[in-house]
């Protein structure tokens, strides 16, 4: 898709830079490639830590090490414990090439421990609250606090169950507004103090269909009602730009630019 011209693949910032100009420049345009950062969910493909620079060199650029369940280098979701033996290596040896960590999907104890082992660029591609809906998928306040002191950003999930409280995947079917995924991206600002670190991380990717998505999302484009609802909110104008896009381009401008 990329040599076809459909996609583009952007692995620095200068590249990433490039392309939003492009798009900025032309926005009506229906022929601009759509650019992505390729990211890994679940690191069982890294089969050894040693694989990291590979991986690294030919274009992969964030990892999340654990996905559902058990990994070969730590626990993820619905399950209790650390990193297994390899971990600490695996974390250590993305550090060294700039590979950014996506913290989604760690458990607890996963989390508290990649937070003393990994100190480059971090962040939470989506993810929801756990106050608000209690599930140890989602970030805790405290997470979220540390999260924001190491500068990462937070991308907010549309899938309902982590939107509101007692959904149950295949047998709730309660009208779950678009809007509501304001309440969790306005925990994080409140958290925060600011609207620097919320995002906006759909997980619309063909994981779930309508039926587990919010009922006035019909396409990719219903995204775009978003704004709306965060301007009720009192949002500005800036903060809005930030949270729908421009936080997203801080972070990877910061994390491909900023000195070690």
């Amino acid at each position: 898709m990329c040599q076809g011209g459909h996609l583009r693949w952007l692995k620095d910032w200068p590249s990433v830079d490039a392309h939003i100009k492009e798009w900025k420049a032309d926005e009506d345009s229906k022929t601009l490639p759509l650019g992505f950062i390729l990211s890994m969910e679940g690191a069982d493909s890294i089969l050894r830590p040693d694989q990291v620079q590979e991986w690294f060199d030919a274009g992969l650029r964030i990892v999340g090490p654990t996905h559902y369940g058990v990994s070969p280098y730590g626990h993820g979701t619905a399950t209790e414990g650390g990193f297994f033996e390899q971990g600490p290596a695996l974390l250590k040896e993305m550090e060294r090439v700039g590979m950014i960590l996506d913290v989604t999907h760690l458990s607890d104890q996963c989390f508290d421990e990649a937070m003393d082992l990994y100190h480059g660029p971090m962040l939470a591609s989506h993810h929801n609250n756990r106050t608000l809906v209690p599930n140890q998928r989602q970030l805790t306040d405290e997470q979220t606090k540390r999260l924001i002191e190491r500068g990462a950003v937070i991308g907010h999930a549309l899938d309902t169950w982590m939107m509101i409280p007692n959904w149950v995947r295949g047998e709730t079917t309660t009208f779950v507004p678009l809007e509501r995924i304001c309440d969790h991206i306005d925990r994080v600002c409140q958290i925060a103090g600011n609207a620097k670190h919320a995002a906006i991380g759909t997980d619309l990717d063909g994981g779930y269909g309508r039926e587990q998505s919010p009922g006035d999302l019909d396409t990719i484009a219903d995204l775009q009602n978003i704004p709306g609802y965060l301007k009720k909110r009192g949002y500005s104008d800036a903060d809005i730009e930030g949270i729908m896009h421009g936080n997203w381009l801080r972070f990877f401008k910061d994390a491909w630019t900023k000195k070690k």
